[in-house]
């Protein structure tokens, strides 16, 4: 029996196991006929995901979140049986902020903390001489890009909405908007930061991987809907996602996986904008060049388990920028959006490492450390946040107290 599925996918470095599971073959020994339909906005792959053109969806971690909690139109409601990798997304400036930032402190080598007390000192001198604020774009209100900038932003001193604007962009128009002076910077996956270095107009000041290493980004969004009815389905597809995810972390299939992300149909960008990503060796500015192995982790660290305390981490933010209002039957929507139990069911099967728990202390880990599983052996973390913070999903009332800096979202 064969299966047609739709999925929605970005054209980003981290639809790369939807892309390879079309292409390399892994859906059709799933039985499944997957086909990819790119899409130009994240909104795009809301609604798409919302009137039935699509099944599943490559998606913004928090946006399934967003859309059962009802902050979003037209949303239906979805569930969370898989991640699609870990990291991806780079802060980037303008060449002229980071001339700015580098005269304040700012080190070459993405170090967060310098980074972002520099930027700091810029915009307070702005502020003094009566300049605009400096204005950063993300990809969407609901979206790892926004909360992890302004995460790092406030943990820094810098104030979202007042010491930086914070606009909405999709992220292939981020390169020509810094060159434009539209923007003064930008936080966005993959490879699109790449591309504004190559081009030479912007600089990558930090990245995910370093603000909260091995945390989460894009997920497989599916109707709850569609799930409920097509388990044997479903169940394939996260297997040949699987089996992709393999594929993509075998570093000798990295050439190959670039001009498959490279063509028109996908990303469609030079393939020397994908490899340092995928390399995690990151040309940061002209001539600069910083090794970050685990900048992109498609399936080390059970990067595609769908763990219950990264939606809860999400939620956080939504009600620490004021997009929801906290109370227990909205954390536990937030929660059961992601489902590792599906995602148990789907994998069990294949004897690969399921971890024992559903969710996890977030920034706990400082070291790789083996952790309790069922099938074969699974090692976590490093997974520590910048700035030392820990995110207990237990003690979710008290982190939420402890945030600060909060501001307009």
């Amino acid at each position: 029996m064969t299966h047609r599925i739709v999925a929605g996918f970005m054209p980003l470095l981290d639809s790369a196991l939807l892309v390879v599971a079309a292409a390399r073959g892994f859906a059709e020994g799933e039985g499944i006929d997957l086909i990819l339909l790119r899409e130009t906005s994240w909104a795009n792959i809301r609604d798409r995901v919302a009137v039935g053109h699509v099944q599943v969806a490559h998606m913004l971690g928090p946006m399934p979140v967003a859309c059962n909690l009802g902050l979003t139109p037209l949303a239906a409601r979805t569930v969370v049986p898989m991640a699609l990798g870990l990291g991806g997304n780079s802060v980037t400036v303008s060449r002229a902020v980071w001339d700015r930032m580098e005269a304040e402190g700012a080190a070459p080598d993405l170090a967060p903390t310098p980074a972002g007390e520099a930027l700091r000192r810029v915009a307070a001198r702005r502020a003094r001489e009566g300049t605009p604020p400096l204005r950063f774009a993300v990809v969407h209100p609901h979206s790892g890009h926004n909360y992890e900038l302004r995460y790092w932003l406030a943990a820094c001193g810098v104030v979202p909405g007042r010491d930086v604007e914070i606009v909405i962009l999709p992220p292939s128009l981020m390169p020509d908007a810094l060159a434009s002076g539209a923007l003064d910077g930008f936080c966005a996956g993959e490879p699109w930061g790449t591309a504004a270095v190559m081009q030479g107009h912007g600089r990558i000041v930090t990245v995910k991987a370093a603000i909260w290493r091995q945390s989460p980004e894009k997920v497989l969004g599916t109707d709850a809907a569609w799930a409920e009815a097509n388990p044997l389905a479903l169940d394939a597809l996260l297997r040949a996602l699987h089996r992709a995810s393999l594929w993509c972390a075998d570093p000798l299939n990295r050439d190959e996986l670039a001009r498959l992300l490279a063509d028109p149909a996908h990303v469609g960008c030079p393939a020397d904008w994908l490899l340092p990503a995928l390399s995690g060796r990151l040309l940061v500015g002209p001539g600069a060049e910083v090794n970050v192995p685990d900048f992109f982790v498609p399936q080390a660290s059970a990067a595609t388990f769908p763990w219950k305390s990264h939606a809860l981490w999400f939620y956080s933010q939504m009600v620490r920028w004021g997009q929801v209002g906290h109370d227990a039957h909205a954390a536990a929507t937030a929660r059961d959006t992601y489902r590792p139990d599906l995602y148990r069911r789907a994998l069990r099967p294949l004897g690969v490492a399921l971890p024992s728990a559903n969710a996890k202390v977030e920034g706990a880990l400082m070291r790789p450390t083996p952790v309790g599983s069922a099938g074969a052996s699974l090692v976590l973390g490093p997974d520590g946040f910048f700035d030392g913070q820990r995110f207990d999903p237990d003690s979710l009332d008290a982190y939420l107290a402890g945030q600060r800096d909060s501001g307009p979202a």
